[in-house]
């Protein structure tokens, strides 16, 4: 049997303070009137966290409103943003994109570092031979470099991040950091934290993330790619009003974000929404442990929907990759778009395919929502998702919405930032759950 405590005064105080502090970040500045409304606490309540808040640094009066009555203006209180920093970095195969943010979550810096390539064919980081988490021979256990895989970055690409990262930082005017999150490809482990490459194209994450850790004093989180953006989409884009929905991420790669009575799963072992892996009809092959070529991939993934682009007589840029992952695939589609009914067989053939993807994920989980993300999915928008809405009609008994991306390209930044200053809010607002 189970009894009910009673709230101590400090409980109490720590309850109005954290409900105080979260009104004032979704707000914004608020005069001790508002917060009364809006709280339903007493006028000397109300006056006594303000005054406890602004001995803690966390809030300062920032104005004045003006209001229909005699008397003094009311005063604004509001947090205090320069009170804590954070940073988003998202870690492509293509380089790295990262930001500097504030209390509020507004981006005070940006930098992005495209990797320039170091060696042909070398499937990870030159000085990732001896790194703990990749043994030297286990670097390349295929032998000599294939001269046909794509390069790695260079030496000490890894400090050069971590140089860039501190450099705008301090242009943020941020003199430390609270939290890094960071974004990468790849399962990583919930147990350890530790990243875990589904594709030797992405072993130099793993000592990027190494780096950052020891260079900096302060936490540094990591998270899938996929699972932030969906972050990002259900507090910021297209799903604000789910509880339950799928991000499906059509990017380089594809991959899913499992979102589910507003958690976010990942699994036993990181792998929930892997769905690259999942074996379709028409790849003429199938996936193994150390590729997805021949899964949904090879329908879906960058590579896959240019080639289909080819097969229609479309135009398809030489171009690489920029550090955020824009590249031909999604000019391709961007293009397709816009061209009206000349683009048409090519957006219902990558319907069919993309549908395939969506038809899984509405009958294992029953999601109710399903957004179309990362480059490709951004770049089809409505037009796309609305193709793949009318298929899964057909191939799903599952009522599901279709929806396109609304976070636009820095969705994983996004979802950085927002899970970065979770900790923040965690730590100065305390870890009370309010909810």
């Amino acid at each position: 049997m189970t009894t009910a405590r009673t709230a101590t005064p400090s409980t109490a105080r720590a309850i109005n303070d954290r409900l105080a502090l979260d009104l004032l970040l979704g707000h914004g500045p608020l005069t001790a009137t508002e917060l009364r409304t809006l709280t339903g606490l007493s006028r000397p309540t109300i006056a006594d966290l303000l005054e406890r808040l602004q001995r803690g640094g966390l809030v300062a009066i920032v104005g004045e409103r003006g209001e229909q009555r005699r008397g003094p203006n009311a005063r604004l209180y509001a947090l205090r943003a320069d009170r804590a920093h954070v940073a988003g970095i998202d870690a492509r195969i293509s380089g790295v994109t990262l930001i500097v943010a504030d209390l509020t979550g507004r981006t005070l810096a940006s930098a992005a570092l495209p990797v320039e390539p170091g060696q042909p064919g070398q499937p990870g980081h030159p000085e990732l031979p001896g790194h703990p988490e990749f043994p030297a021979d286990e670097a390349h256990p295929e032998g000599p470099a294939d001269p046909a895989r794509p390069a790695g970055p260079p030496a000490g690409f890894a400090e050069q991040v971590l140089r860039t990262l501190l450099d705008t930082a301090r242009r943020a005017g941020a003199h430390t950091l609270h939290t890094v999150a960071i974004g990468a490809p790849g399962l990583i482990d919930p147990a350890t934290g530790a990243l875990s490459s589904t594709s030797r194209l992405q072993h130099w994450h793993a000592r990027l993330v190494a780096t950052l850790r020891a260079g900096l004093d302060c936490e540094v989180l990591l998270e899938n790619e996929a699972n932030l953006a969906g972050i990002a989409e259900h507090r910021l884009g297209a799903a604000t009003d789910r509880d339950t929905f799928v991000l499906l991420w059509l990017g380089h790669g594809t991959g899913a974000s499992v979102v589910l009575d507003g958690r976010l799963r990942r699994g036993a072992s990181g792998g929930t929404g892997e769905i690259g892996f999942l074996p379709v009809p028409g790849t003429g092959g199938l996936p193994d442990t150390e590729s997805c070529d021949g899964g949904f991939h090879s329908l879906a993934g960058a590579q896959a929907v240019c080639a289909l682009a080819r097969s229609h007589g479309l135009p398809v840029s030489d171009g690489a990759e920029d550090a955020g992952g824009a590249g031909p695939a999604e000019a391709v589609v961007r293009a397709a778009v816009a061209a009206g009914p000349a683009g048409e067989p090519f957006l219902d053939e990558l319907a069919d395919r993309v549908a395939i993807g969506v038809s899984a994920l509405s009958v294992i989980l029953d999601p109710g929502c399903v957004v179309l993300g990362g480059e490709v999915g951004r770049a089809g928008g409505v037009a796309l998702a609305d193709r793949v809405a009318v298929r899964l009609a057909r191939l799903s008994p599952l009522r599901t919405e279709v929806r396109a991306s609304t976070t636009g390209g820095d969705a994983v930044l996004s979802g950085a930032v927002l899970t970065a200053s979770d900790v923040v809010r965690r730590d100065l607002f305390g870890g009370l759950d309010l909810a």
